[in-house]
């Protein structure tokens, strides 16, 4: 896709960041986001009064203990890297940026990215930002992920 222009080139360091950033995506930061968003449905689950509690409690655990602590390494380290380039891979757009955009908009759904993690609420201002992006608005209509349109 793209002609070449949305992959680095083979063998370079923005390649190596490319691959690496498209396998983050749905491998390491899109697991935790699912629990947090499957331990959020087991908290407002129809459950009888006397389970309520107990639903409850565990899903509070696992987001202690799991869920939450683990978003917040992810999005640290994305941020920092985020630091360092304009772009996951470096100063130019690639599919690694598209791939970790649905990720990373989850997560702004349920953060204050503003405050907590600068550098990505940049980054997604930017891709906001992208003409080809405000055309797939147009066409496709504004989209809503956890309650928030875009």
């Amino acid at each position: 896709y793209g002609k070449g222009r949305l992959r680095p080139e083979p063998g370079t360091e923005a390649y190596r960041r490319y691959r690496f950033w498209l396998h983050y995506a749905e491998g390491s930061l899109m697991p935790p986001l699912l629990v947090k968003l499957v331990v959020s449905r087991i908290r407002s689950a129809p459950v009888p009064f006397i389970v309520k509690p107990v639903a409850k409690g565990i899903a509070s655990k696992v987001d202690e203990g799991f869920t939450d602590p683990e978003i917040k390494r992810h999005l640290t380290f994305i941020d920092g890297e985020l630091g360092k380039h304009r772009w996951l891979a470096g100063d130019e757009l690639t599919g690694a940026d598209m791939q970790m955009s649905f990720p990373l908009e989850g997560a702004a759904a349920r953060t204050d990215m503003g405050t907590k993690y600068p550098n990505i609420a940049r980054y997604i201002e930017a891709i906001h930002a992208r003409p080809a992006y405000q055309r797939g608005l147009e066409r496709g209509g504004p989209f809503n992920i956890l309650g928030r349109r875009a």
